[in-house]
Parts: C-alpha cells; sequence; structure tokens
C-alpha cells in the first residue's frame, strides 16, 4: 500500500499535470470498487474545472468549481496513470477522466482502493477522515501531542506509529525506518519511552518522510508515480527489508510483530 511520501508524489504530479484542467469526459468501466461509484458520478463531474489537488494522509482530494470533491484511495494496488489521449484503455482501469490532452486513469488489480464524492465543505465530516490522527507532516504533530497518546500506552511504539487514529499516514516501511532513525527498538513498549525520546521520534518521523519525498517515494511492489515514474528511496532504506545484513558492524534482525514484517538493528536500536 502506499504509504505518505507516496501519496504525495501522486498528488503532487496529479497537481503539476491537471490543476485548472476542464474534465471533457468520463468513463466509468467498473463501478464495483471497494466503494461503489454513485450512479450520478459522471454527471456531477463532466465539464467541471478542478481547482485544487490535496492530500489528507494517504487520501489525495480533487476539488471541482462546482463545490464537490473527490477523494482518492489507491487501497493496496491502485494508481493513477497519466496518459496520452490516444492512448488505449487497458485491463483495471477502472475510471477514466478525459481532459483536452491527457488522459486520468485510475487502475486498480485488486479493488481495494476507491474514489469517495463529496461537497467540498464536508471533508472533514466525512467519517474515514474525521477519525485520522494529525497528519504525520503537520507541523502540529509534536513531542507534547505524542507523549500524551503513548507514555500510558502498553502497545508496542511500532504499532502506535501504524495507528492511523494517532498518527495518519506512516505505514510498515516508514515506521521501520524511522525508528532505526531515532534508535529506538521497535519492541519497546510506548509507556516505556521518557518524553525526549518521544521528541526524537517526532524528529525523525518528519526526516525519513521528507527525504522520502525527495527521493520520489519508494518503488516496491505496484507503486510508480502517475507519469512512470519510478521512486528511488527503496535504494535509501536502512534497515527495510535488509535482513541479516550488517550495518555499522551489525545485524539487521526481523521478526514479526502484530502480523507485519518488522526491520531493525538490535545493537543500535534500545
Amino acid at each position: 500500500m502506499p504509504e505518505l511520501p507516496e501519496v504525495e508524489i501522486v498528488k503532487q504530479s496529479l497537481y503539476k499535470n491537471i490543476k485548472f484542467k476542464k474534465i471533457k469526459k468520463i468513463i466509468v468501466k467498473n463501478r464495483n470498487l471497494r466503494f461503489k461509484l454513485p450512479s450520478n458520478f459522471k454527471n456531477i463531474l463532466k465539464y467541471r474545472k478542478i481547482i485544487n489537488l490535496r492530500r489528507i494522509a494517504k487520501y489525495i482530494i480533487v476539488d471541482f468549481d462546482n463545490s464537490r470533491s473527490i477523494i482518492i484511495h489507491l487501497g493496496m494496488s491502485g494508481r493513477l496513470k497519466i496518459i496520452k489521449i490516444n492512448a488505449l484503455i487497458k485491463k483495471h482501469d477502472h475510471l477514466v477522466f478525459k481532459f483536452n490532452n491527457i488522459k486520468l486513469i485510475y487502475n486498480d488489480p485488486r479493488r481495494f482502493g476507491f474514489v469517495d464524492i463529496v461537497g467540498s465543505d464536508k471533508i472533514n465530516n466525512v467519517g474515514y477522515i474525521k477519525k485520522l490522527g494529525i497528519d504525520a507532516l503537520d507541523k502540529n504533530l509534536s513531542e507534547e501531542y505524542l507523549y500524551e497518546k503513548f507514555h500510558k500506552s502498553d502497545v508496542l511504539i511500532k504499532q502506535l506509529l501504524l495507528n492511523q487514529y494517532i498518527v495518519a499516514g506512516i505505514g510498515n516501511i516508514y515506521a521501520c525506518e524511522i525508528l532505526y532513525d531515532a534508535k529506538i527498538s521497535p519492541l519497546r513498549k510506548g509507556s516505556s519511552l521518557k518524553k525526549y525520546q518521544i521528541g526524537t521520534i517526532v524528529k525523525s518521523i518528519r526526516k525519513i518522510l521528507n527525504k522520502a519525498i525527495k527521493y520520489g517515494g519508494s518503488s516496491i511492489n505496484d507503486y510508480v508515480s502517475p507519469d512512470g515514474t519510478l521512486g528511488n528511496f527503496q535504494n535509501k532504506f536502512n534497515v527495510y527489508g535488509q535482513e541479516g545484513l550488517k550495518i555499522k558492524g551489525y545485524k539487521i534482525k526481523k521478526v514479526v510483530l502484530y502480523g507485519r514484517s518488522t526491520f531493525f538493528c538490535p545493537e543500535i536500536q534500545k
């Protein structure tokens, strides 16, 4: 599943390519995504102009000039593709937006993602948006906020970082990299961390996510940007997927926590 950096890269690419463009035609090849597309989807958006693109956690928001917005979640295997107007539609291309000279396509082999449509002023009241915690790159994500959430919890710190109701946008890959950067073991309970250690985690969240964005995200499994560009941050991983390799002379270990592969260096991360 694309994490915050990959979704941010997608948003930036869409912003560059389709902001202020008017939709000429919409083709719905498959209405049955994770949530079924409403029957009036095409009528609401046809001939409407895109006025803004933004990101909330792992959701992409596209705002239109009729005070409607679509919310896109890529799920496990979803991707957005920008292709030439005369390019062929392929298998698993479920939704096609035609502009003057390009097409924007929502492709999703496993159909775990979705495209929702709501009033632009109602975005923050949508259930799956409303319950999110602070965005991982929000300036309001602070040592004090996370200390309040973590210091009484017996849940492991890695799982706390993955809790979208606390911090929104961090997934398994970046949780491993963040904890390595902070030199904190993923096996530590939230309640075992001192306040200054939580402050270190906040700094590592910003550092790792911004670095991942700089390198175009991580292209493993299904992720490529809308223009087909591969990310490069997978070549910068310190611990994720590096089991058995040595870092600073110490071996990287893999354990499974809450059903997720977790990579860390026990001698460095305490």
